[in-house]
């Protein structure tokens, strides 16, 4: 019996002095803090008739790939999933219409940080013949992997949308 409430004492100091973890910088839920929704502020833009392409050459054509998606409407949540090898960016959002497909997180800068912030534009093929619909049936989910090298550099997290601009910073 007295070994029992021995273990049992000894076992609660322990397990006591753990209350520190919720702090720490080990704890992977501290990573990076929760995301917060801003209104999204026009940028300029640099090519002022998208419809025209720039020239790549009198006999060569461009063979990067063309993807037509537009900005979602809104982006609703962030979440930052650490792996071993980096991090997947987890986003949560709402398209105009139903039937929203073919959704990614693009990066103008090829998914480097500038100034320690990493920036994706939330986008999607989306059909115009569609209905409004449910929050539910408009609601998308997409990640995208970042390194651990870009995660390194990386203080901010932005993610914009049609709206607002969702931001998650290192803590």
């Amino acid at each position: 019996m007295r070994r029992t409430v021995t273990l049992l004492v000894i076992s609660t100091m322990v397990l006591s002095a753990c209350g520190g973890w919720s702090k720490s910088r080990v704890n992977p839920s501290n990573w990076f803090g929760k995301s917060r929704s801003q209104p999204r502020q026009e940028a300029t833009i640099e090519n002022p008739n998208p419809l025209i392409p720039e020239r790549v050459g009198i006999f060569r054509k461009d063979k990067r790939e063309v993807y037509d998606g537009v900005l979602l409407s809104e982006v609703t949540d962030v979440v930052i999933d650490r792996t071993n090898a980096g991090g997947i960016v987890r986003v949560t959002g709402k398209s105009r219409f139903q039937g929203a497909f073919d959704v990614r997180l693009t990066s103008d800068s090829d998914g480097e940080p500038e100034d320690g912030v990493l920036t994706f534009s939330l986008k999607a093929l989306q059909p115009d013949d569609q209905g409004v619909g449910s929050t539910a049936g408009r609601t998308v989910n997409v990640g995208r992997y970042v390194s651990k090298d870009v995660l390194a550099r990386t203080s901010t997290i932005r993610i914009v949308a049609e709206s607002n601009v969702r931001t998650t910073k290192r803590r």
